[in-house]
């Protein structure tokens, strides 16, 4: 493992040098970086010139200059040395226009993969498991039309029908969302939620009541207590979505005839239920830091939880355990920014129009953590929907064909005639194995993420890498563009060996030799 390590490493160094070199080249060759000069009607503009001529080396040739700049460039990839990118045409050092910019970017670029893996997975199985069904066929149009859909097409059709629309309703002071738009999403979740069942017309038409039903009843109440202008999950929502957590996790991850996981997700609900009456007082003088930490606490609890009920399945006890620990801290969590949602919209700064089609803050705002950070969910929530867009499909339908592959093969079969549980030949079989491509398509999805993130950021102005790589390649600022460049390159090497040494840790087959 250690020489396949080492390997990689140095040939990702030459690849890296390799392609740093070519893209310099290309970007020095692309125009000329005294442009904006030459055309200046300043009485100094020849002083300026010869200025911007030696403060950035431009009589040197780009081939020789490159190897300066990567000369600076090595001490960020060592310890102990200066790291310098060089500057911009503005004098600017790039190492101090790169955090803000890669910030802005990987906050962006992160949740979206995240968001797009979890529901393209969860997609993809429930396709799988429910082939060729009316959800299986809707799911695949959706998908392929997801799939050619442009980003910043997505990303106009958001700010449109989502962000003014949403605006102008909330803005209106009538935040009711009326009858016929209520009936239409409880006919809309009733047609999601009976084609997911399977079985006779008979139990898709309950599906289908049950589910319609339940949805315009919680809608109506929603709107009679005014919840959209003043949202929370109160005790009673809290305890709700709390129980849902522990049965749901419980029934998927072991089942439950296994008596001491079902306690231990107990045992997690009950304590997050009692966290969220007791850290009301602690939340309001919480920074960023604390719920760090109490997030951590959280998950050190429910595996101590785990371990000492876990019993002979110890593993699946302690995974049951922190992840109902850990969703239900989220929601305790969510609650805590809901009830901040007031202040929010009543802030002169809002004007009762909460979602951002611009920017990363808005300008002049000041609140405490939970009001700033509604500020930034607000203006990151289209773009990373623009982004998530654009990779859920993919892995949607990557994630059905595993499966389905998966589910023709022979130790499948096996486990069935043992008389295992479906769920557990999904859960512990054909789940682990179906991850398998996935995870080189998320190494190549970084990429594509990042190039979408380009255009994304220019739509909804945000000051991130592809604005900052943007506007220096207009200016043929090669510094900057190199040091986008360096952090693109760097991220995408470092997730495709990461997906390397996943595949060992997914398929026992697999040896790094």
């Amino acid at each position: 493992m250690l020489s396949f390590i080492v390997r990689r490493i140095l040939a990702s160094i030459l690849t890296l040098v390799v392609a740093s070199f070519i893209m310099y080249i290309l970007t020095a060759y692309s125009g000329d970086p005294l442009m904006d000069l030459r055309g200046s009607n300043a009485p100094n503009a020849q002083l300026l010139i010869g200025q911007r001529i030696e403060r950035l080396n431009l009589d040197v040739p780009p081939p020789l200059r490159f190897f300066g700049w990567l000369a600076g460039a090595a001490g960020c990839l060592t310890p102990f040395t200066p790291c310098d990118l060089g500057t911009d045409l503005n004098y600017t050092a790039v190492t101090q226009l790169l955090p803000n910019a890669a910030a802005a970017t990987v906050r962006l670029v992160s949740a979206a993969t995240i968001l797009a893996i979890i529901f393209g997975i969860i997609t993809g199985i429930v396709s799988a498991l429910r082939q060729y069904s009316a959800f299986d066929l809707g799911m695949t149009f959706v998908s392929f039309l997801l799939y050619s859909l442009p980003s910043f097409l997505a990303a106009v059709l958001l700010k449109e029908f989502v962000a003014i629309d949403f605006n102008n309703w909330i803005s209106s002071g009538d935040s009711s969302i009326g009858f016929i738009p209520t009936l239409v999403v409880a006919l809309i979740v009733g047609a999601i939620m009976q084609a997911l069942v399977a079985g006779s017309a008979r139990n898709r038409v309950i599906a289908f009541a049950i589910s319609a039903g339940a949805t315009f009843g919680l809608l109506y109440f929603l709107d009679a207590i005014d919840w959209f202008q003043n949202p929370g999950l109160g005790w009673g929502g809290m305890l709700l979505l709390i129980v849902g957590i522990v049965v749901g996790v419980t029934a998927v991850l072991a089942g439950f005839g296994n008596r001491r996981a079902l306690l231990g997700a107990v045992i997690a609900g009950v304590l997050a239920y009692a966290a969220f009456f007791a850290l009301q007082g602690l939340f309001a003088i919480s920074t960023i830091w604390t719920i760090g930490i109490l997030g951590l606490a959280t998950l050190a609890v429910c595996f101590v939880i785990g371990w000492v009920i876990g019993g002979p399945d110890r593993g699946q006890v302690i995974r049951v355990t922190m992840l109902v620990g850990f969703l239900s801290g989220l929601l305790v969590v969510a609650d805590r920014y809901l009830q901040s949602w007031p202040a929010y919209l009543a802030s002169p700064r809002i004007n009762n129009r909460p979602i951002a089609t611009v920017g990363e803050q808005t300008v002049g705002l000041s609140g405490d953590m939970w009001l700033m950070g509604l500020d930034t969910f607000t203006h990151f929530l289209l773009p990373t929907i623009s982004l998530t867009l654009i990779s859920f499909a993919g892995y949607t339908r990557y994630a059905r064909a595993g499966l389905l592959e998966v589910m023709n093969q022979d130790y499948i079969r096996t486990a069935r005639a043992k008389g295992l549980s479906e769920r557990v030949v999904i859960t512990r079989h054909a789940f682990r194995n179906m991850l398998i491509p996935i995870t080189t398509i998320v190494a190549a999805d970084i990429g594509v993420l990042l190039g979408g993130a380009l255009i994304t950021e220019r739509v909804f102005a945000i000051s991130g890498m592809g604005a900052l790589f943007n506007i220096s390649l207009n200016r043929v600022d090669v510094n900057p563009v190199m040091g986008y460049f360096i952090v693109i390159a760097i991220t995408a090497i470092l997730f495709n060996f990461l997906a390397d040494l996943s595949y060992a840790l997914l398929d026992p087959r697999v040896r790094v030799k």
